[in-house]
């Protein structure tokens, strides 16, 4: 849970490449899609399928309605969407637990990884009693982010400063209301940068805390597995994470003020995934 472009794919397929752990990639594209992934090939085609097939009935749910009535932050301010909601919320919930139950018995594992970003869908899981849920708040320096937002070289769309402040602020707001709503066993903070400066350290904290004594795998090689959906990085077979030695230097400015909001309400949330010993696992 948490802003986009905020390292959730690398996370969820770190996580993915530990013992009992499948990295399922961005879920809320799953109703978008009809259960169909967005990369080709055999391998993952027919995993999907098989999820598919033991889901029951979810046809009348495919399409976007669901994501822009139930999942997306801006929902809140569509005209017209409390009947929507009213109509689709049990049918949804109920496909939900059927889809990760799914996901788990055909991956024959314990934890399923969900990097979808949106507060509004962890709030809907929290209904969902077949759901032993698990949320981890994803935070990264607002920044870094903006920055992100604003690249024009990759394939994903461009916002202003501005924009994404608007969204960052709403975003952190929600996040913060639903993380705090969670039982504290439950749920944990991870810093984007703490996770680069000592991978092994930060993921021993998170799996610790899920009651998970799997042993850190190698970061230098991981596979991406088969995920519904990701950025770009899930093209490839392989990865390595990449370490952050000194944190990226940009001119400090007035502009951080605008920030300040945000970063106070996200530092004050608790428990956090904090760095151990680096090589720790």
């Amino acid at each position: 849970m948490g802003a986009g472009r905020s390292g959730s794919t690398i996370l969820g397929v770190t996580l993915g490449n530990c013992e009992d752990v499948f990295y399922a990639g961005e879920l809320d594209k799953w109703l978008p899609r009809a259960g169909e992934p967005k990369l080709e090939g055999r391998r993952r085609a027919q995993f999907w399928q098989s999820v598919r097939e033991r889901v029951a009935d979810p046809e009348s749910l495919f399409g976007g309605q669901a994501h822009r009535y139930l999942e997306r932050s801006s929902a809140l301010f569509r005209i017209g969407g409390r009947s929507v909601r009213r109509r689709i919320r049990e049918p949804y919930r109920r496909a939900m637990g059927e889809l990760y139950a799914a996901i788990a018995t055909t991956a024959g594992a314990t934890h399923v990884v969900d990097s979808s970003h949106y507060p509004l869908r962890a709030r809907e899981l929290q209904s969902v009693s077949d759901i032993d849920l698990y949320i981890l708040l994803l935070v990264r320096d607002p920044q870094e982010v903006i920055a992100s937002f604003a690249r024009s070289d990759v394939l994903e769309p461009s916002f202003k400063a501005a924009t994404t402040r608007a969204y960052l602020l709403l975003t952190y707001l929600l996040s913060a209301w639903v993380f705090l709503r969670h039982p504290p066993e439950q749920r944990i903070v991870l810093s984007h940068e703490s996770f680069l400066e000592d991978p092994e350290g930060v993921l021993r904290s998170v799996l610790d805390h899920l009651g998970s004594s799997a042993p850190i795998p190698d970061l230098e090689s991981l596979s991406t597995g088969i995920p519904l959906q990701g950025n770009r990085l899930i093209r490839e077979d392989v990865v390595s994470l990449k370490r952050r030695q000194t944190p990226i230097d940009r001119p400090r400015s007035w502009k951080r003020l605008l920030d300040l909001p945000a970063t106070v309400l996200l530092a004050r949330l608790r428990p956090r995934a904090e760095p151990r010993t680096k090589g720790l696992g």
